[in-house]
């Protein structure tokens, strides 16, 4: 078994291979953390094909809604059906419980362009200076 790893985007969402090309996609703590309680996940799309920067879930929180884009090209294979219930779990568990999709890469090569986690804390570090 591989080693998972996490990729984020400028956007702040996070990308998660699990297994081959298996991925989980969500937003990150930062990112909760600006929205504030999440009231409400939307998936903008059903298990279909996604390309790079698609619509893929709008978040509502108390304070704004905002969309979920895909960070890589793939297919969408699941959707975190808790969320529908406990949209909450975003914002107590970002980076796990609270993922959005899962998806099937269709182009790895993709996840080269990419942050890896210290690039994404050099990002958030620069971005609040």
């Amino acid at each position: 078994m591989t080693e998972k790893k996490r990729y984020y985007t400028e956007e702040h969402e996070w990308v998660e291979v699990i297994e081959g090309n298996t991925a989980r996609v969500g937003i990150t703590e930062h990112a909760q953390e600006q929205l504030g309680d999440i009231v409400f996940v939307d998936y903008t799309s059903d298990l279909q094909e996604v390309a790079v920067g698609d619509d893929i879930v709008t978040v509502e929180s108390v304070k704004s809604v905002s969309d979920v884009y895909a960070p890589v090209s793939g297919t969408v294979t699941k959707q975190n059906e808790q969320l529908a219930d406990a949209p909450e779990t975003v914002n107590v568990s970002a980076m796990d419980q609270g993922w959005m999709i899962e998806m099937e890469i269709s182009d790895p090569s993709e996840l080269k362009h990419l942050m890896d986690e210290e690039a994404y804390q050099a990002f958030l570090a620069e971005e609040e200076a």
